[in-house]
């Protein structure tokens, strides 16, 4: 089925608040129904990427929780927490892990309008001695009740909304792709308006086709190809 213009229109108005310097990276957070849910308000709040350390046992799965956001936020691995944080430091984000100690600020205090990712752990037992070594800044959630943590995906949606707050308070919110690459918002904008196709080019190594103003492919392209979209 050919993309409908206002099709096109909506995924680039979704595009256009993308936050490329706001993420999550998760360390072994495997559970379906946890990482469907973060990935969910990650979509929701506007971030463009998630990183995930995973175990090499867990194949990874989504649930119904997810409401397909895994197509609109690219969950990118790393094979361990010590190169995915390298990673995000040499892009110039601040990392910020969650963790109960003495040197842990509540997470109000601090600002997150500049790059920045929150760091959860695994379900059960939180970060790694390694990850907290990593991070820039310990933050707590403030608990009234008997039980002093919360749900991962709770944790990240309260976290990642904060973030939010205050760049709306700051006047920093993209509205116009500023929040992304130009680059980037291209490929984005043809791998979400024509998967199948994204996919074929990957495989044979070709850039991706043009697209007009109306998100119609330019390029002639092979007729079985055609017919995928």
């Amino acid at each position: 089925m050919p993309l409908l213009p206002r099709r096109f229109e909506r995924l680039k108005s979704v595009l256009n608040c993308r936050m490329g310097d706001l993420t999550v990276l998760l360390e072994e957070v495997d559970k379906p129904h946890n990482l469907s849910a973060i990935l969910r308000t990650c979509d929701a709040v506007g971030t463009m990427d998630a990183h995930a350390v995973s175990k090499e046992e867990r194949p990874r799965t989504f649930n119904s929780t997810a409401q397909g956001s895994q197509k609109w936020v690219y969950l990118q691995d790393h094979p361990n927490i010590g190169i995915a944080a390298k990673k995000l430091k040499e892009k110039g984000f601040r990392l910020y892990g969650t963790n109960l100690n003495t040197k842990a600020k509540d997470y109000r205090d601090c600002n997150y309008c500049k790059p920045t990712a929150f760091v959860l752990g695994a379900e059960k037992w939180g970060l790694t001695s390694e990850a907290k070594s990593l991070m820039d800044e310990t933050v707590f959630i403030p608990m009234r009740g008997m039980v002093q943590s919360l749900n991962v995906s709770v944790a990240a949606a309260t976290l990642l909304f904060e973030a939010l707050r205050q760049r709306t308070v700051a006047g920093l919110l993209p509205k116009h792709g500023e929040g992304v690459g130009l680059d980037l918002y291209k490929q984005r904008l043809f791998e979400w308006a024509y998967p199948e196709v994204a996919t074929w080019c990957k495989l044979e190594g070709r850039p991706y086709p043009q697209l007009n103003s109306d998100g119609e492919i330019t390029d002639r392209l092979p007729r079985d190809i055609r017919l995928k979209y």
